[in-house]
């Protein structure tokens, strides 16, 4: 479990395709506070430590997660020197500063536009057309891992704004028009619309 307030920003080290897709994080954290087997969210997607280093960590990232995310365009997996926002799991007493964030992500979202706006930057999103439904104004999702606070919603389409203390402590300032981010709906808002459906 997650908040969506990332603790440090990792960079892809290296890829490789075995079984399943391995891949090396550099990354700021004490590794010896890391567990083999801990959960670490990259780029909003919760993936196991299992194997670390000095200064880096390995994930084995599966067929399932490679089609619901990111990872992988134009049949390139994520190139060394990309970078993610990382964010370790949510412990016992730690303070939920975001909103509660599974690290399942539900599919990708594309940058339709962006506008600086005084010191914040605008984006705007268009969602996959089944998770649209899900995302309301006011109400929040995590993009690329992060926590954001939805400000209107058109359609398949919606936008938040980006300030400039998560620019400089995450990825998104260097997020640009065209890129695909991954997404992940507010799970309340997923239970909610179950329970709508089962409501005859």
């Amino acid at each position: 479990m997650f908040t969506g307030i990332i603790s440090d920003i990792g960079t892809i080290e290296a890829t490789e395709n075995g079984g399943d897709l391995r891949a090396r994080i550099g990354c700021k954290y004490d590794i010896n506070f890391i567990d083999m087997g801990a959960s670490i969210a990259c780029d909003g997607i919760c993936l196991t430590v299992v194997d670390k280093g000095t200064g880096w960590f390995d994930v084995d990232i599966s067929a399932e997660t490679v089609s619901k995310t990111n990872i992988v365009q134009n049949d390139q997996p994520w190139p060394s020197g990309k970078k993610v926002n990382l964010e370790r799991a949510l412990k016992l007493g730690d303070e939920l500063g975001g909103h509660i964030v599974s690290g399942h992500v539900d599919g990708v979202a594309k940058v339709v536009s962006t506008k600086d706006e005084g010191d914040s930057t605008r984006f705007v999103f268009d969602a996959p057309r089944e998770l649209a439904k899900f995302i309301a104004q006011k109400g929040s999702v995590a993009l690329n891992g992060t926590s954001l606070t939805v400000n209107d919603v058109n359609g398949t389409e919606f936008g938040v704004n980006i300030i400039p203390h998560t620019k400089q402590n995450t990825t998104w300032g260097d997020v640009k028009t065209g890129d695909l981010v991954n997404l992940e709906i507010d799970t309340l808002a997923r239970y909610v619309a179950r329970l709508h459906e089962m409501t005859p």
